[in-house]
């Protein structure tokens, strides 16, 4: 029998028993469907809203753990919600039920230097500051070598809702500038109420199994998102088809792909995690085929996540991450200019001009006590939307950077725990001259003017933001043997 170190059973202990015992009982086995079936109910009912992405519209994190450490963990798999980043990370954990919310209070807008003809002039903030951000996840152990579970959890950042507290008046051209080119009913836009709201969840299916110092895991996945945009008929001209292009109320799309993960325990102490992510291949907006590209296309970009856990000693693991995401490779990374007649919702169409990201995370946990752990987290990622994008930008600043995290977790029984994070992005920004779109005539009288698409050089349009997170989670674990399909006490 291979003796077990002091250092192995703390970090046993810490990881919801990842060495494990056999737990292939056919008591337990019969459990499974039962498990699964609750389990899948009781998380697809976890419909994500938004936060403040830190990697545009990607979390820092999904779970209290995860973004307390800055997003790091892919190589460190301590609880259910493991799964959102590494499938692999599952094996060995004990049989467990996690649920975390969130609250993210971003403060986000624009402003504007000179004299813009697009957007309202001044300093402009978005509404809406709160947004709640729900989690869950399950894991069964199937025995000592293998696992499954299911998780939810969501992206998000892009969301703005600007009221009529800023007016853009009419523009005006001809002799005397007295001939209207494009008028306004109020608004930043001059179409009222103007804002975007994108929600999109994910429910995630995930099976993994060890081989010797490795562990495989996948995870089919499905995708659902919602899109509400408002305020920007005054561009309609620029659709493809100006029937489907702003104010028709929150419209569905679905899809899935699939994320597969690798773990590799090198020694006791130093492990290697490997992750990565298909596009999550989406229905077509219909009701917003006008406005995104290829008639309604917003599929979900892929990404890979690398990443390193080391035991400086027995009760403290620092982390590194590395994480890219393939923005350019969907319809959100299409240009930004020129704007003409036609230009939203045309087969290759316009976007918001974002180009791929990475990032970096880097996180130390300090298992302080037998019951208190202790996190601190740093998170830095390159900004996707293009300096030359700021005025669509002002619709979705998703411009985070760097981002500092700390957070704990606390044994309350031998069953139940609780985990509390906080995040807190700093303020950043990106500026440009204002995009101004090609204008052929007046609308009173009707006059041609064939005004070309130019940037505003009298313009200068600054959008930014800055947030701050708070993330509560519970934890439960049953106890070895228990095979009861909802928890006996706590």
């Amino acid at each position: 029998m291979r003796r077990t170190s002091a250092r192995q059973a703390n970090a046993r202990r810490w990881r919801g028993s990842r060495d494990g015992s056999p737990r292939d009982s056919p008591t337990m086995k019969k459990s499974n469907s039962r498990s699964f079936l609750f389990t899948l109910s009781a998380i697809a009912a976890l419909a994500p809203s938004l936060s403040f992405g830190a990697d545009g519209y990607f979390l820092t994190g999904y779970g209290p753990r995860q973004r307390a450490l800055g997003g790091a963990g892919v190589a460190d798999s301590r609880d259910a919600m493991a799964m959102s980043i590494n499938p692999a990370g599952i094996v060995g954990l004990d049989r467990m039920f996690q649920f975390g919310l969130g609250a993210s209070l971003p403060e986000r807008g624009y402003s504007t230097v000179g004299q813009p003809v697009v957007l309202a002039p001044g300093d402009v903030r978005s509404g809406r500051p709160i947004f709640p951000v729900p989690n869950g996840a399950y894991v069964q152990p199937i025995d000592a070598e293998s696992a499954w579970g299911v998780a939810n959890y969501g992206n998000g950042g892009l969301n703005t809702s600007y009221d009529f507290g800023h007016f853009k008046p009419p523009v005006k051209a001809g002799p005397g500038g007295v001939i209207t080119v494009s008028p306004s009913f109020g608004g930043v836009l001059g179409g009222g109420w103007a804002g975007l709201d994108l929600q999109q969840s994910f429910v995630s299916a995930t099976y993994a199994r060890r081989f010797g110092p490795i562990t495989i895991g996948f995870s089919p996945t499905i995708a659902v998102q919602m899109l509400n945009v408002q305020g920007l008929k005054i561009l309609s001209p620029y659709s493809s088809n100006m029937y489907n292009f702003s104010d028709m109320a929150y419209d569905w799309s679905v899809g899935g792909g699939f994320r597969i993960g690798l773990e590799w325990r090198a020694t006791d102490e130093l492990r290697f995690g490997f992750a990565g992510t298909t596009p999550m291949f989406m229905s077509k907006f219909d009701k917003y085929r006008g406005l995104l590209a290829d008639q309604g296309s917003f599929d979900i970009p892929a990404n890979v996540i690398a990443g390193v856990a080391y035991d400086v000693l027995p009760n403290l693991t620092l982390m590194a991450d590395w994480r890219h995401i393939f923005y350019s490779a969907t319809s959100v990374g299409n240009q930004s200019f020129p704007i003409w007649y036609g230009s939203f919702g045309s087969s290759g169409g316009l976007g918001f001009d974002w180009r791929d990201t990475d990032s970096a995370s880097l996180g130390a946990e300090w298992r302080a006590t037998s019951k208190l752990a202790l996190r601190v987290g740093y998170h830095y990622s390159t900004v996707p939307g293009r300096e030359r994008a700021a005025t669509l930008a002002a619709l979705a600043p998703a411009v985070a950077a760097h981002s500092v995290t700390g957070g704990f977790g606390y044994q309350l029984t031998k069953n139940s725990s609780i985990d509390f994070a906080a995040i807190y992005d700093f303020k950043n920004s990106v500026s440009y001259f204002e995009n101004a779109p090609f204008v052929g005539r007046a609308f009173s009288p009707a006059i041609p003017i064939n005004l070309f698409p130019h940037y505003n050089t009298n313009a200068v349009i600054t959008a930014w933001g800055r947030a701050t997170q708070f993330t509560v989670g519970y934890n439960y674990k049953w106890d070895a043997g228990d095979t009861s399909w909802i928890p006996s006490h706590f």
